[in-house]
């Protein structure tokens, strides 16, 4: 366990205002590799782009997928109570058991991708308040969220994927996005796991009175984070913050796992470069939230599960970038040119 480098709200937003930066020295090295090899300049395409965002982030002139850490966070919300969900919140605690006995989608993909899966389970599941009431959190309870996200990162890490799993939890998503990026509850609300009309109209009624009841609190993006977010979406801005003290890559989830580190954008145009969108969720606000902070989704699967499935099938992605930038043959040793 490493020690956050904040303490309080402040520390936090003076950290987040001055990110860490990446290796110009490694990007270049892995530039003059790439030239070499037998094959057009730029004819992988992204795969070439994601080899030097590797290895500029583990500021290795070489990278490597030795030790890639995958990180669900779960929690619950206070605003399940307005019916914004299909399902009840005691299906968190089922499904955290679920991936603890090996039975979810997500120990399977680990299992193939080769990553080391842990689930963190926050604050004993007991929802955060209602945010169409009060904040969700108080700074007490967001900041020790925060660390525990911080905490779980393992500085050894050479590539890290996140998750969520949290009964209601794509109705914060939804007003954390159009707290930071404008807009109401009907242009970023989706049917999450399967609403109907009614639970819709629910949802976009919920995020359209908390932006009303903390309207005057929004432009601080930690104060969206705080009022508008949850337990699980905190934790994983904390490891986000902790994978880019510590020189990690980071593969983002879906529209909750998204929308739970945009603040980090607000707050820094940079501080998500060390991360990439996995997957573009079918939750239809995923494609917005995407283009708001300036990056395209490495795979399109249309999957809305949650629970890391997107960051961890893009790990073989990687690795095969990774085999072809330290596998192939230069020019010089197949003997062309």
């Amino acid at each position: 366990m490493s020690t956050p480098p904040f303490t309080d709200m402040d520390s936090l937003r003076a950290l987040c205002r001055e990110p860490v930066s990446s290796d110009p020295l490694a990007i270049n090295q892995i530039a003059e590799r790439e030239a070499t090899l037998t094959k057009p300049a730029g004819s992988l395409g992204r795969l070439e782009e994601l080899t030097s965002w590797l290895g500029a982030w583990q500021r290795r002139s070489t990278p490597r997928l030795e030790r890639v850490q995958t990180i669900i966070f779960a929690g619950n919300h206070g605003v399940a109570a307005q019916g914004v969900s299909a399902w009840p919140s005691d299906v968190t605690a089922l499904m955290v058991q679920n991936f603890h006995n090996g039975g979810a989608a997500i120990n399977q993909l680990s299992r193939y991708a080769d990553t080391t899966l842990t689930v963190e389970t926050l604050e004993d599941l007991r929802p955060t308040e209602d945010f169409t009431q009060t904040a969700a959190m108080n700074d007490e309870t967001f900041l020790r969220t925060l660390m525990r996200g911080f905490n779980a990162v393992s500085p050894e890490t050479d590539l890290l994927c996140l998750g969520e799993m949290g009964i209601g939890n794509t109705t914060p998503a939804a007003a954390l996005s159009a707290a930071l990026f404008g807009g109401d509850g009907k242009e970023w609300a989706g049917r999450g796991a399967g609403n109907d009309d009614e639970a819709m109209a629910r949802k976009i009624s919920a995020i359209d009175r908390a932006l009303e009841l903390h309207r005057a609190s929004l432009t601080d993006p930690l104060q969206v984070a705080r009022r508008l977010g949850g337990h699980e979406l905190a934790a994983i801005m904390g490891a986000v913050i902790a994978a880019r003290v510590h020189g990690i890559p980071v593969l983002l989830d879906g529209f909750v796992c998204t929308a739970a580190v945009a603040p980090l954008h607000v707050l820094h145009p940079e501080g998500l470069t060390h991360c990439r969108i996995a997957h573009c969720s079918a939750e239809p606000g995923h494609t917005r939230l995407a283009a708001f902070l300036e990056q395209k989704p490495l795979l399109d699967f249309g999957l809305r599960l949650g629970e890391a499935s997107g960051s961890t099938l893009a790990v073989p992605l990687l690795r095969a970038a990774l085999a072809c930038h330290t596998g192939m043959h230069t020019f010089a040793e197949a003997g062309i040119g």
